[in-house]
Formats: structure tokens, sequence, C-alpha cells
């Protein structure tokens, strides 16, 4: 069994919000917009293992058992004329911190080109919402797969937010381009349209692959155990370890939403699992 960690790695630190790299010609930004928490309740993580088996894995790791801490990362992209978002975080009224680490880089709710947002989860687009209910980046395009789109326009749950930003919806099928440099990238299972983003330039590249991972340990040391947020469990467990598996053969740059600030690192295998190694900044 792996224990989804590869080594000992200096942590970035309570008070680092923010971590900037350059890939090829694009400045990218990892927000931390908020940390949660879930407990081991078998309600989430292992709901066909159980809480011990869970616990289990934490121990191996040395991380405490009685609940799984995740991150809620943004990335900001800059590159040719354009500020763009890669989803939007839990927004101003679920503790989101996003417009405060946007201000604090100098960059406008009115700066922002294009927002990417990889599935409707309220983690990933309650950021779209500002905290008077209006728009909160009103200039910016939001780019959403055409069959996720569907399926909020579908759901009385998200009606609000469609009525909202549907003004400045674009929709885009799977796999392709959906503005140069950035590739969609089709990882199903967590909705009906869980979207991943590649970013290319110069010849590098990194993935955004969303939620198709979560914890940054159990996702990776048991990619095979179902999660509860999956909505179809079997598809995402398919989604998960192919993509995994890939990712650790090419050792692509890697950007998941969940794992600890900022979240941007490779996939290795580690024993029958695999394991994460955070890149240094």
């Amino acid at each position: 069994m792996a224990t989804g960690i590869c080594g000992a790695v200096e942590p970035m630190g309570a008070e680092r919000t923010a971590a900037t790299f350059n890939l090829g010609d694009m400045q990218i930004t990892s927000l931390l917009d908020a940390t949660d928490s879930i407990n081991n309740d078998g309600k989430v993580f292992g709901i066909s293992v159980g809480p011990q088996a869970v616990a289990k894995v934490l121990q191996q790791a040395g991380v405490p058992t009685d609940k799984i801490a995740l991150s809620i990362n943004v990335l900001l992209v800059r590159s040719a004329g354009r500020v763009m978002l890669f989803d939007t975080g839990f927004g101003p009224g679920s503790h989101g911190a996003l417009q405060q680490r946007l201000a604090a880089l100098g960059v406008l709710p009115s700066d922002v080109t294009d927002i990417f947002i990889t599935h409707a989860h309220h983690d990933h687009t309650g950021g779209l919402t500002a905290e008077q209910g209006q728009l909160a980046f009103p200039n910016a395009q939001i780019h959403i797969a055409e069959r996720e789109w569907a399926s909020m326009q579908s759901r009385q749950t998200y009606k609000a937010l469609v009525d909202l930003i549907s003004p400045r919806v674009e929709t885009f099928e799977w796999g392709t381009e959906v503005i140069p440099g950035v590739l969609s990238v089709s990882l199903p299972g967590h909705t009906p349209a869980h979207t991943g983003f590649e970013l290319q330039s110069e010849g590098r590249e990194l993935i955004d692959v969303g939620d198709i991972v979560h914890s940054s340990i159990i996702s990776l040391a048991e990619p095979s155990w179902p999660m509860g947020f999956d909505e179809n469990k079997t598809q995402a467990i398919e989604t998960r370890t192919s993509e995994l598996r890939r990712l650790a053969e090419s050792q692509e740059l890697v950007f998941a939403p969940h794992f600890p600030f900022p979240g941007v690192g490779r996939i290795e295998f580690a024993g029958d699992g695999f394991c994460w190694q955070p890149a240094k900044f």
C-alpha cells in the first residue's frame, strides 16, 4: 500500500496564500481560497471500506486520523493580455477569500477576462457570485463544458446561479482548445461533464485535474475506493486510476485544487498506488 506521500517536503507555511511561477510565457499563481476538513466517518472517504481502513492509510502517512484536511485552491493565469481564473472557490458567502487574494496582487474583479469551470459544485463556482448577489467578475467570459452547463440548467439547486451567469457563459466540447493555450480534457465521473484544463506554453504543460482527486493521501494511495462526492462512482474510479497512471508516466506538472496549498506538483508511482510530490517554490 502507498501512503500517498512521496517523501519529506518542506511545508509552505500557514502564512502563505499565494505562490507564483512561470509556465512558458504564462504567469501562474495558485491562490488559497479556503481550507476545509472532512470527518473520517465513512460518508465521504472510504465509503466502501469504513473509517478504520481510512484511518490506517492516514496513520501510515503520519497525519491525524479523525479528519481529512483539504484545501480549496484557485489558479490565476496571466498571459497574452488575458487574466484568467480556473474555478472560483467557495465565494464570500462560504468563507472564501478569493477576492482578498486577488486584491493583494492588485487584480481587480473587472480585470478578469476569462473563467474556466471544471464542474458545477459550490466550492468551484461559489466565487462567481459577489457578496451582494451580483456577478463577481462582470467582464469575464465563463467557459463551461456544454454537457456540464446542460446539467446545471436542469437542476433547481443551480437555478439562481444559472440565471446570474447565463449572459456570460460560453460552452465548449471536450477535447477542444477553448482559447489559445487552454485545452479542455474529458475527466468524467465526479459530475456529468467534469473537465480538466491543460495549459500549454512554449513546450511546457500543466493540467488542472479538478476533482478527480481530493485528498493527496487517500485519493492517491487508494484510487479505486469510491468517493462520496462522485456522482458516477464507477466512472470516477476509472477516470481517476487511468489519469493518475498517465500523469505518473508523463511526469506532467499537475494542479490539484484540493491538495495542500499550493496544490502544484507531480504524481509518482508508489507500490500499487500513487503518491504526491509537491513542487518547490
